[in-house]
């Protein structure tokens, strides 16, 4: 049975340990920062090494991959040893500080041969999965513009508590990271490569942070779609989510797992890809939610998509095909994201229309 380290003691528990446990791989240990923590959790779902010593987990008989699910600060050093000791890699998203860092690990991946993913676990969503296929098989025409909306309370409340790196920027906190770098990877897959964007990021709760809690992002792909993502964390009220693209010829939106498109024949829903059914929300255990931050995971909904790549990282590591629609994101789909993340905050720092992959707004 191919083996994996997991190497985080938060949503490392969440979701990564019963995802890949799900898709078949045997978690020979844990890593975390807090002994006492490290070991309990350890204990509780009966994973054999509990340790907060990266390098003796790496030495482990048969640990052939590592799932990285730590703060983003954290990520570079703890890839770059992983890949150093040969193992496979997958690593939560954002992937880095910044696209510096997303290149060494992707040179470094790429260098030794092993298998690399991020997780950017949406791909295997229902939902987003037969909206790209929507407009992939033309059925609206030709994408004219796109919408990618959500605000949600979970954050509104200042006395809501996050973990300590989330709220400083120097170590990859704030929303944008944590929330546009699925929606950038869903605009990537279903639209093409984003070409500029103009950004800002904002605070709206009343909170002591140097990270935003907010953005809005208007943005064009190569091909010429028009698009805006603004999502909130910290907006009192019912959640709003709205996921659309109108084409040339109809309109696709998502509903969370519910496709529907409408164009002059009238309204229809989209069947869900019987290689993707719907799946029902899986949980974690409640007590080990203990912030306000860790209430995004409380349903669930992200189980069943984790666990669809955690079985095509599996599969890529034993060397067995895996479809490529949804194509599984690698490193250098990290790199990708990171550069539109890095122009989006050049963006909101200068005030100006911000090409991707420069450092000025100026093409190369």
């Amino acid at each position: 049975m191919t083996g994996v380290v997991i190497v985080g003691t938060g949503f490392g528990c969440i979701t990564h340990l019963r995802a890949l446990r799900s898709a078949g791989f045997e978690v020979h240990a844990l890593v975390g920062r807090d002994p006492t923590k490290t070991a309990e959790r350890a204990q509780r779902f009966g994973v054999p090494l509990a340790t907060t010593d990266l390098h003796e987990a790496l030495a482990l008989a048969g640990a052939d991959a590592v799932a990285i699910a730590t703060p983003p600060h954290t990520h570079a050093a703890i890839v770059l040893d992983a890949i150093s000791a040969g193992k496979h890699v997958l690593c939560e998203k954002p992937f880095a500080r910044d696209a510096h860092e997303a290149r060494a690990m992707l040179h470094a991946a790429e260098a030794a041969g092993v298998v690399h993913l991020l997780g950017t676990e949406f791909r295997w969503s229902t939902g987003q999965a037969a909206m790209a296929r929507v407009v992939g098989r033309g059925e609206i025409g030709v994408p004219k513009l796109a919408t990618f909306l959500m605000h949600i309370p979970m954050l509104a409340d200042p006395a809501g508590e996050v973990p300590a790196w989330w709220a400083q920027a120097e170590q990859g906190g704030g929303w944008l990271g944590a929330q546009a770098a699925h929606v950038i990877d869903q605009v990537r897959v279903m639209l093409g490569e984003i070409e500029g964007v103009s950004a800002s990021l904002t605070s709206v709760s009343e909170r002591d942070w140097d990270v935003e809690d907010a953005f809005t992002v208007h943005f064009r792909t190569r091909s010429g779609v028009p698009g805006v993502m603004q999502s909130t964390v910290a907006a009192w009220g019912p959640p709003v989510f709205c996921t659309r693209v109108v084409g040339s010829h109809g309109t696709v939106w998502a509903e969370f797992d519910t496709v529907r498109v409408a164009d002059a024949s009238g309204t229809h829903d989209v069947p869900a890809p019987a290689d993707l059914p719907l799946s029902p929300p899986d949980p974690p255990p409640a007590d080990l939610l203990s912030t306000a931050y860790d209430g995004l995971h409380s349903f669930g909904i992200d189980m069943a998509p984790y666990t669809r790549l955690a079985t095509t990282f599996r599969a890529l590591i034993e060397g067995r095909p895996v479809p490529d629609d949804p194509p599984p994101a690698t490193f250098a789909d990290g790199v990708a994201n990171m550069e539109v993340l890095d122009a989006i905050r050049r963006s909101a720092r200068d005030g100006a229309w911000t090409e991707i992959g420069t450092e000025n707004g100026t093409p190369p």
